[in-house]
């Protein structure tokens, strides 16, 4: 509609802002410094990296469908993950119990759930963070976002409780030297660079716990896309239908509240890279991080090695479907089977040496007549 079309207008009585976003980019490069500085903040957080990124592993082995393309084609799909209102609030729990967020525990959640499908002990995730450290940046239009890498140690079979603890000590680390731009982080570390894979960390974790807003315009409806944060409105059908993957997995998650603050469950998607996941396999993965969560929510003293990504279908096809390999056999011993194929194709090859040939017949009249030899030496 035009806008003089609407019935009143009026100035906008919002407060001016104290600062630009310009002003932000001088301050932020003033605060970081000089990599030349060695007193300077960019180079006590690169420090801090370079010692914390210390040995990651290159690419995740995940449980792939293929192998890896020589060049991504960021073609993807998404398929839902959700978390019910009691798993949800047993997670919450979890998460007070050990000091932690319910971020926190749910990374630990996936992080378990990799290391139990062979990705190894040393699980790296990217997350996004708002990258808003000033109030006074809080109403500033602008992209502020960072990436950090969270690095999991799922070694030594911890409890899920023990493995909270490492998140959080590891996240906060990460979170306390967040003002380093990634890209720079990716310099400095200087990882074999690839075509095929993301950099650092190949599955990306993103987590939304705000209230959604609520719009209210004249004339004017308003709607949210979805919750789940990155591209989960993509994944509402469950269809497994196009996305964008500009990871191999990535795993974005909306908390719901009830009116009261109550945890009302977890909605979200998994989105995955068509060059290396079936949708098929994206539902196992999404149904096993939600089996995961249900497990460690319940018993957070649980070790790694005792939490199941199986179902009961699963297991069943694993431990018997598989195993069931009775098969009908003939009886009798190889000398049977031999004088059998003699009868049946007497003059056929049976044994070829440097030139020479011994039909079955010859083959079975020669090993009688051994065996006669030794029979007669009192060898029996």
């Amino acid at each position: 509609r035009d806008l003089h079309s609407f019935p009143t207008r009026r100035s906008s009585d919002l407060a001016p802002l104290p600062v630009q976003y310009a002003d932000y980019a001088i301050w932020q490069r003033q605060v970081l410094g000089d990599e030349d500085d060695p007193g300077s903040v960019i180079t006590a957080q690169l420090g801090y990296w370079r010692q914390a990124l210390a040995g990651i592993p290159e690419e995740l082995a995940l449980p792939a469908d293929r192998p890896r393309p020589a060049v991504a084609s960021f073609r993807g799909g998404a398929v839902p993950v959700r978390v019910d209102a009691a798993v949800h609030r047993g997670l919450a729990e979890v998460a007070r119990r050990c000091r932690a967020t319910v971020f926190m525990v749910v990374q630990a959640g996936l992080a378990a759930l990799l290391a139990r499908l062979g990705a190894g002990t040393d699980i790296p995730v990217g997350t996004a963070v708002a990258g808003r450290g000033d109030v006074a940046l809080d109403e500033l239009a602008g992209c502020f976002v960072n990436t950090l890498v969270l690095r999991t140690d799922a070694s030594g079979d911890p409890s899920f409780a023990e493995l909270v603890g490492r998140v959080r000590e590891a996240d906060l680390g990460a979170y306390a030297h967040q003002d380093l731009p990634f890209e720079r982080l990716v310099d400095a570390l200087a990882p074999t660079r690839s075509l095929a894979r993301h950099p650092l960390f190949q599955v990306m974790l993103t987590f939304q716990n705000n209230q959604p807003p609520a719009w209210e315009l004249p004339g004017l409806s308003v709607g949210g896309a979805g919750t789940g944060g990155f591209g989960a409105g993509t994944a509402g059908s469950g269809s497994g239908g196009a996305a964008a993957a500009r990871f191999d997995l990535s795993v974005s998650f909306g908390e719901r509240r009830d009116p009261g603050g109550a945890p009302a469950g977890i909605d979200g998607a998994v989105i995955y890279a068509t060059d290396l996941f079936d949708a098929g396999t994206a539902r196992l993965l999404a149904g096993r991080l939600s089996r995961v969560l249900a497990q460690v929510a319940a018993d957070p003293g649980a070790r790694l090695s005792r939490v199941s990504v199986l179902d009961d279908r699963e297991r069943a096809q694993l431990v018997t479907g598989w195993n069931d390999t009775a098969a009908t056999v003939p009886a009798g011993t190889l000398v049977d089977l031999v004088e059998a194929q003699a009868a049946r194709v007497p003059d056929a090859v049976a044994v070829t040496f440097e030139g020479a040939c011994w039909s079955y017949r010859g083959l079975d009249r020669a090993a009688s007549r051994l065996a006669w030899y030794l029979i007669g030496r009192g060898i029996g």
